[in-house]
């Protein structure tokens, strides 16, 4: 899992309510067990049409948002089925933070599993990071994990709250099996001592 100390860029203004996993990333892109190649298909349906051509006036079909790897939501972010190919899809596209008022529990979880920063804001927070994101390239935001603070382009700050250890986890990119992974020389200890005490296992 790549690390995650600090994003700039322009944020992508999706002002929906309730935009579930499935609006995410539609059924029928879940067979694969693979966290690659799932970001063409973000928000298929309305990204494209029946045809497979762009509908144009979809925000991240826009010029200015094609590379944002900021999204500004609205409450109730993730919502739906827990599948994990959410956030599959939403890093492979690209995305590293999304800002809400609030997220499903499960989606939540998974984005800090996946190295996506999942942020709570207040209302009205939220109103000013998308009146920001609605300015296009002519605004660059400002996510700092390390100071916990989101900056708008006006120079405006503001600070949010995350978990001590799930972020010890996005910056120095560590998955569940890093963590494990982190622990190596112990495991090795306890499995060098276990076959010298139990040799016939």
């Amino acid at each position: 899992m790549d690390k995650f100390t600090k994003i700039s860029g322009v944020a992508a203004p999706m002002p929906i309510t309730n935009i579930d996993t499935d609006m995410i990333i539609p059924k029928q892109f879940l067979k694969t067990i693979k966290r690659s190649g799932l970001g063409v298909n973000l928000f298929d349906e309305m990204r494209y049409d029946d045809d497979g051509k762009e509908i144009a006036d979809f925000v991240l079909n826009k010029p200015q948002y094609r590379n944002a790897q900021i999204i500004v939501a609205g409450d109730n972010f993730g919502c739906g089925s827990s599948r994990e190919h959410a956030p599959w899809a939403l890093l492979d596209f690209g995305i590293r933070v999304v800002i809400s008022t609030s997220f499903a529990d499960i989606f939540y979880n998974n984005c800090f599993k996946n190295g996506i920063l999942p942020i709570v804001v207040d209302k009205d927070t939220l109103a000013a990071l998308m009146d920001d994101a609605e300015r296009g390239a002519n605004a660059t935001v400002t996510v700092d994990l390390e100071t916990q603070t989101i900056k708008g382009p006006d120079g405006g700050e503001v600070k949010f709250d995350v978990d001590p250890f799930r972020k010890h986890c996005l910056m120095n990119g560590l998955d569940d099996i890093g963590l494990t992974m982190e622990k190596a020389d112990k495991i090795d200890t306890f499995e060098a001592a276990r076959e010298t005490a139990q040799p016939w296992l």
